[in-house]
């Protein structure tokens, strides 16, 4: 199916959230999210789905998946058959859906970030092939369910609509590029609503690779700490209803937010490593505030990429740094990883829905585990609970391998 043909508008159109559905470890849902991050809670603990005696790290961010499922359109066979990262994706979505309101469509795009998509089904696959190289039990099944356009397509059917369908892994910046890409579709009439977000579920695999490349914190993660030692894994989902101002207002929908701006830049200083001075990450923020017709100084708080790793801690404060020219010594900066940890492919799409929070009842999140601040920070790191009126806000997902994307929201009033 393809997107319907654009429609004429002399100018872009203004994008609404009229739903926000989301899941970390700090628990199911909009309201208990909330709480953990309006405090500035740790939600890290040993890890329990595997085997982890042979990492250097042994924490991170495991979500409490509730033992049912919300009722939607799938019946008790596909439902029960979901793996985590769908079961993740589709509590996120659920919770988006209800409220925004919305009733199926032959049309709604579904734009979603991810970097895993059913991974753990590619590791049950590889440990029984390795075990019982000739048995092929449940080996379709899994070969089915692995790819993340199924995970897409469940969301769909759970909800009873379709439409075209983008996946973006790219990296840490797939969620944000996820909420990006389907903001410009709205904004520029190729599709009144679109739904969109990021998932990602914690897997053996990826644990170790991180932890093989010595990325991941035998300690705690602490974002632009001067001892900062690696980042610290975690999984989730966040999905959000994004449609016309005209659309919601035509409906007299609830707005949550607005999404007013979008950059992206790519890193070509190296596959791996950062360009020291952060040029990229300085091209997508400001990309994202020419894009939403603001300058740095009408920005009231950063959601930082923040990972805690020495490299991306750095390189992200010098472009923060540059950015905000006169604004930096009093803009309040917090990188929610703290808390939650590192989601990959939904870190994105979580973190705007966590400055939604921000903008839509005026509070800072505090960024805790915070220590000595690394003096290349010369922005204001929030370190406790704060009510503060914010009205814009931007978000950063810096991925590996050169991906930078940058949201800007603003306050509905």
């Amino acid at each position: 199916m393809l997107f319907p043909s654009p429609k004429f508008s002399p100018s872009p159109a203004r994008v609404v959230v009229t739903g926000a559905g989301i899941v970390t470890a700090q628990g199911v849902g909009w309201r208990v999210n909330t709480g953990g991050f309006r405090v500035g809670r740790s939600a890290f603990r040993p890890v329990t789905f595997f085997d982890v005696s042979r990492q250097r790290a042994k924490l991170a961010a495991e979500v409490d998946l509730p033992a049912q499922l919300p009722p939607t359109r799938l019946d008790q066979k596909n439902s029960a058959r979901l793996e985590r990262a769908a079961r993740l994706l589709l509590l996120a979505g659920h919770e988006a859906w209800t409220q925004s309101g919305w009733q199926p469509s032959d049309n709604l795009p579904v734009v979603l970030g991810t970097t895993g998509g059913g991974i753990v089904l590619g590791e049950s696959y590889l440990r029984q092939t390795l075990a019982a190289p000739r048995s092929n039990r449940g080996q379709p099944s899994r070969v089915v369910h692995y790819h993340a356009q199924r995970q897409a397509l469940d969301l769909c059917d759970a909800f009873g609509f379709h439409g075209p369908i983008t996946i973006i892994a790219n990296a840490c910046a797939s969620g944000a590029n996820a909420v990006g890409h389907a903001f410009e579709l709205v904004r520029h009439g190729i599709a009144e609503r679109v739904f969109t977000g990021g998932y990602d579920a914690l897997c053996q695999m990826t644990f170790a690779g991180f932890d093989s490349l010595q990325a991941l914190s035998p300690t705690r993660c602490r974002p632009f700490d001067a001892q900062r030692d690696g980042l610290t894994l975690g999984e989730g989902a966040a999905m959000l209803t994004l449609e016309s101002l005209e659309h919601a207002r035509r409906r007299s929908a609830e707005i949550l937010g607005e999404v007013i701006g979008y950059g992206a830049a790519t890193d070509t200083h190296h596959l791996t490593q950062p360009h020291p001075q952060g040029d990229a990450a300085l091209a997508a923020m400001t990309a994202a505030c020419a894009s939403a017709g603001i300058t740095a100084a009408q920005v009231d708080y950063v959601n930082a990429h923040g990972t805690a790793t020495p490299q991306n801690d750095a390189t992200e404060a010098s472009a923060i740094n540059r950015w905000a020219g006169e604004r930096v010594a009093t803009l309040p900066v917090s990188s929610t990883k703290a808390g939650i940890g590192h989601l990959l492919g939904a870190a994105g799409a979580v973190e705007a829905v966590i400055t939604l929070m921000a903008l839509r009842e005026q509070w800072l999140p505090p960024q805790c585990n915070s220590g000595a601040t690394d003096p290349a920070c010369r922005f204001q790191i929030v370190r406790e609970p704060m009510d503060a009126k914010v009205e814009v806000a931007l978000t950063n997902s810096f991925g590996f391998g050169g991906a930078n994307a940058t949201l800007a929201l603003r306050r509905w009033s």
